[in-house]
C-alpha cells in the first residue's frame, strides 16, 4: 500500500507538533514578556521612589530656606539621572523655586514604548518640616522620560521571543524524531503486512511480530491483529448474526426495543400505498408525555427510562388496534392505525390510550401518574406523504401542549393556518427593530404609603404593519426561539433607560425604570456588561433599574439563573421575581435568589376580593415579602376595594388599570402630571 507522502502519519504529526510547539513557545514568551512589562514599569515607580527619596532632605532644606540657589542644584542633580525630563522644586499656590525640564529622547520605537508606558510618568513628594510642627512646605515632583525603559523593555522582548522559539523548535524536532522511530516507522511496517493479507481468506497469513516490539504496545496490537483475523476466519457467520443485529439496532429504538423514526415511516409507506388501493382511512397518533423532564429531575434518568419501558408495553397491549408502535425519540412515541372507519373511532382509541398511561404504576417506591398530549392525522385528508402526516401528527400534538395538556387533537385547517402563522410572525420579527415597528409603552407603579408613583414598568409593544398589534404573549416565546430576543433586549433596555434619563431631566429624580429580562437574556453570557454599558452610556443610578424575571424563567436552571442573578446583583441594579404565586413557588429557591422585590401575580388580585383563596394567597406572598425584607408588588389593581386590601395586608407598591393603562412616554408625562395635581388637592 502507497501513501502519499503529503498525507502520511509523519508529515502530519510534524506539522502538528511543529504548529503545537510554536504556539506554546509563543505563549510562554508571551507571558515572559507580559511579566517582564509589569517588572519594568514597577522598576520606573521604584527608581522613581528613591531618586525622589534620595533628594528629598536637600530639596525639603532648600524650600525651608527659600533658597534658590541650593533648590538649582538639587534640580541638577536629578538631571544627572538621564530618564528624568522635567523636575520642580515649590509650593502649588507659588511660582516653582526651581525647575528645569528637557525635550524627550527621539529613539526609533518611541511610538510603541509611549502606548505601554505612557511618554513620560510624573510622581511627586511632598516636603514636611521635622517634627514635631511638620509644617507642608511644598513639592518636589519629577517626570521620568519612559524610553529608555521601553528600549531595554523591547531589547529583552525579542530575546525572549527568539529564544523561546528556538528552543520549542527544538523540542518539537526532538518529539517528532521520538515519535518517527518508536511509532510511525513501526506503523508503516505494519500496514505494509497488512496489505499482503487475502480478505477471503484472513487467518492464512499472520502478521509476524516486529522486532523489539514484543512487549510494547505495538506488539500487543500485532498479537491483536492476529486474533482478529483468527476470529473473523472462523466466525463467518457470527458475522453474518453481528450484521442482523446491527440492522436491527439501526431500525429499532435500543430502550423499548420498538420501531425508530426510519423503520415506522418505512411502515406507514406500507400501509398508505394498500390503503390508497384499497380506499380506506388511515391514522397517524403522535404520543407525547406531559412534564417527563419533571420525573427526571425528581426520580432519576434510569428511573425515566424505567418509565419509558412502561409506556411503551401499555401502548403494546392495544396492538389488536394498532397497526405498528414506535418510539420517536425521547418522551415521544408514533402508532399508526390502518382502516379507519370514521374519526371518531380514532378519538375513541386516543382517550383509552390517555386513561391506560393515567393509571398510576410504582417508581422507585413512590406512585406516578402520567399524562399524555396526542396529535393526530388522518389519510388522505390531511396529507399524502408519510413523513408529512407524521410532521403534522408532531405539529399537533405540540400545539396543543401550548394550549392544555392531558388530550387528544385532531390536525385541521386552522391548525396549519395559525403554525403558517407563527412562522410568519417569526420572519417578520426579525425586521422589526429595522423597521421601527417596536415602541415601549409605560405602566405607572404606585407606594401605597405616599400614594406617590415611585417607579414604571416598561412593556414591550409591536405593530406590525399588516395584522397590526400583536399580543407580547404571541411573539416573545417567538422571539425566544429564534435567538432574536437578545438584539430585542437589549433595544428595550437601551430606550428605556434614555426614557428614564430624560425624566430625571425633567424633574423625576427618583423615577425608577422596570424591565423584563426574558429566560434566554438571563442567561447570555454578556448580560451583565450589557446592562452597566446601557446604565453608564445614560449616566443613570445603578440603583434605579428593576430587572424582572419570572419564576417559571428561573426554574429552567436554578442553579445556573442564581449565579447570574449574582452578578447582574453585584452591578448594582435590584431584581423583582415576577408573576410570583404562578410557578414553583418555594422558600428554599427565594433564599438562595439575591431578590429586592417579589411581584403578586394579577390572576391573584384580579378575584381576590370574591375568592377566599386568592385572599389567602395575596397575605401569604405579603408576609413572606416581610419575612425576606423584600418589596412586594401587586399587579392588576382594579378598584378602590382591591386598593384598600392590599394596603390593609402590608403590601408595598402597586400598579394596574386602577391607576393607569399602560402609556406611551408622553401619554405618561400628562398623566403624571394629571396625577400630581389630583394628589395635591386631596384626591385619589
Amino acid at each position: 500500500m502507497i501513501v502519499d507522502t503529503r498525507h502520511s502519519l509523519s508529515v502530519k504529526l510534524l506539522r502538528l507538533v511543529l504548529l503545537w510547539a510554536l504556539l506554546a513557545g509563543m505563549l510562554l514568551s508571551l507571558a515572559q514578556i507580559i511579566f517582564d512589562l509589569r517588572s519594568v514599569r514597577e522598576s520606573i515607580e521604584r527608581d522613581a521612589t528613591e531618586i525622589l527619596a534620595m533628594f528629598h532632605d536637600p530639596a525639603t532644606q532648600a524650600i525651608f530656606s527659600l533658597d534658590r540657589d541650593m533648590a538649582t542644584q538639587v534640580i541638577e542633580g536629578l538631571f544627572a539621572n538621564p530618564a528624568v525630563s522635567q523636575a520642580l522644586i515649590g509650593h502649588p499656590a507659588e511660582p516653582p523655586l526651581a525647575s528645569r525640564q528637557r525635550p524627550l529622547l527621539d529613539t526609533c520605537c518611541r511610538m510603541l514604548t509611549d502606548l505601554l508606558f505612557d511618554p513620560r510618568q510624573d510622581f511627586s513628594i511632598q516636603l514636611h518640616g521635622r517634627a514635631p510642627y511638620d509644617e507642608y512646605y511644598g513639592d518636589l515632583r519629577l517626570s521620568l522620560d519612559t524610553a529608555l525603559y521601553g528600549k531595554r523593555f523591547l531589547n529583552n522582548s525579542l530575546v525572549i521571543l527568539l529564544t523561546g522559539l528556538l528552543r520549542a523548535l527544538a523540542m518539537a524536532g526532538a518529539v517528532y524524531l521520538v515519535f518517527h522511530v518508536l511509532l510511525t516507522r513501526p506503523l508503516g511496517r505494519i500496514m505494509e503486512h497488512i496489505g499482503f493479507i487475502n480478505p477471503d481468506h484472513p487467518g492464512r497469513m499472520m502478521m509476524p511480530m516486529l522486532p523489539g516490539q514484543e512487549k510494547n504496545e505495538l506488539g500487543l496490537l500485532i498479537n491483536r491483529i492476529n486474533q482478529l483475523l483468527d476470529a473473523i476466519e472462523r466466525n463467518r457467520s457470527g458475522r453474518r448474526e453481528a450484521e442482523a443485529s446491527l440492522l436491527h439496532l439501526s431500525r429499532h429504538d435500543q430502550l423499548t426495543g420498538l420501531p425508530n423514526r426510519s423503520l415506522l415511516l418505512e411502515q406507514l409507506g406500507r400501509v398508505l400505498t394498500d390503503a390508497q388501493r384499497r380506499q380506506r382511512n388511515v391514522a397517524v397518533l403522535c404520543c407525547g408525555l406531559d412534564d417527563f423532564k419533571e420525573i427526571n429531575e425528581r426520580f432519576s434518568y434510569q428511573a425515566g427510562d424505567r418509565l419509558l419501558i412502561s409506556v411503551a408495553e401499555r401502548l403494546q397491549s392495544h396492538s389488536g388496534r394498532l397497526t405498528s408502535v414506535a418510539r420517536l425519540g425521547g418522551d415521544q412515541f408514533a402508532l399508526i392505525v390502518a382502516d379507519v372507519q370514521e374519526p371518531y373511532e380514532v378519538a375513541e382509541l386516543a382517550q383509552q390510550i390517555l386513561n391506560d398511561l393515567a393509571v398510576p404504576l410504582e417508581l422507585d417506591q413512590a406512585c406516578v401518574t402520567l399524562q399524555a398530549t396526542i396529535g393526530i392525522t388522518l389519510f388522505p385528508d390531511d396529507g399524502m406523504d408519510p413523513s408529512k402526516l407524521l410532521q403534522k401528527a408532531e405539529q399537533t400534538m405540540m400545539l396543543a401542549k401550548t394550549r392544555s395538556r392531558n388530550r387528544y387533537q385532531f390536525y385541521i385547517a386552522s391548525v396549519d393556518s395559525e403554525m403558517r402563522m407563527r412562522r410568519e410572525l417569526a420572519s417578520s420579527l426579525r425586521d422589526a427593530l429595522l423597521n421601527n415597528e417596536l415602541h415601549l409603552v409605560y405602566q405607572p407603579q404606585i407606594a401605597l404609603d405616599s400614594h406617590r408613583v415611585v417607579g414604571v414598568e416598561a412593556l414591550l409593544r409591536w405593530n406590525h404593519p399588516e395584522r397590526g398589534l400583536v399580543p407580547p404573549d404571541l411573539f416573545i416565546p417567538l422571539a425566544e426561539q429564534s435567538g432574536i430576543i437578545i438584539a430585542i433586549g437589549e433595544w428595550v433596555l437601551d430606550q428605556a433607560c434614555r426614557q428614564l434619563r430624560d425624566w430625571q431631566r425633567d424633574g423625576l429624580p427618583d423615577l425608577r425604570m422596570s424591565v423584563n429580562l426574558s429566560t434566554v437574556q438571563l442567561h447570555h453570557p454578556d448580560l451583565c456588561q450589557m446592562v452597566t454599558r446601557t446604565l453608564d452610556r445614560y449616566g443613570l443610578d445603578r440603583g434605579t433599574l428593576d430587572l424582572e424575571v419570572t419564576e417559571t424563567g428561573l426554574m429552567e436552571d436554578i442553579e445556573a439563573a442564581a449565579r447570574h442573578l449574582k452578578e447582574l446583583k453585584a452591578t448594582g441594579v435590584r431584581i423583582a421575581l415576577d408573576d410570583f404565586g404562578t410557578g414553583y413557588s418555594s422558600l428554599s429557591y427565594l433564599r438562595g435568589l439575591p431578590l429586592d422585590k417579589i411581584k403578586i401575580d394579577k390572576s391573584f388580585t384580579g378575584d381576590l376580593l370574591e375568592d377566599a383563596d386568592d385572599r389567602n394567597i395575596v397575605r401569604i406572598i405579603i408576609q413572606l415579602g416581610r419575612n425576606l425584607n423584600m418589596q412586594v408588588i401587586a399587579e392588576g389593581v382594579e378598584c378602590a376595594e382591591q386598593e384598600a386590601y392590599l394596603r390593609t395586608e402590608g403590601c408595598d407598591i402597586v400598579q394596574g388599570y386602577f391607576y393607569s393603562r399602560p402609556l406611551t412616554a408622553p401619554a405618561l408625562r400628562v398623566w403624571m402630571h394629571n396625577y400630581e395635581q389630583q394628589l395635591g388637592s386631596g384626591g385619589q
